[in-house]
């Protein structure tokens, strides 16, 4: 499936599996699949819940900073795809 970089993990809070993402290009809302890879990251999920400042929000663009719900441990600096 055709991917295309959005933004980067910039942390991970592992107690709440939450992980603070930069969107750096394109946008992002609620159903959208993203891809994250990194060193040792490599899954793919749906995106069911984004917050900005402890607010729900449903779509992000170039430039938020957004915390979404993982399934899996990420770490800094993996990067964010979203499929296509």
């Amino acid at each position: 499936m055709p991917e295309q970089e959005i933004g980067h993990i910039e942390h991970y809070f592992s107690k709440a599996m939450v992980a603070a993402l930069k969107i750096t290009k394109g946008d992002l809302k609620i159903g959208d699949t993203v891809h994250i890879k990194g060193h040792t990251t490599d899954f793919s999920q749906i995106i069911d819940s984004m917050q900005i400042d402890h607010k729900d929000v449903t779509q992000v663009k170039g430039g938020d900073d957004v915390g979404i719900k993982v399934k899996d441990h990420v770490r800094d600096k993996d990067t964010v795809y979203k499929v296509t």
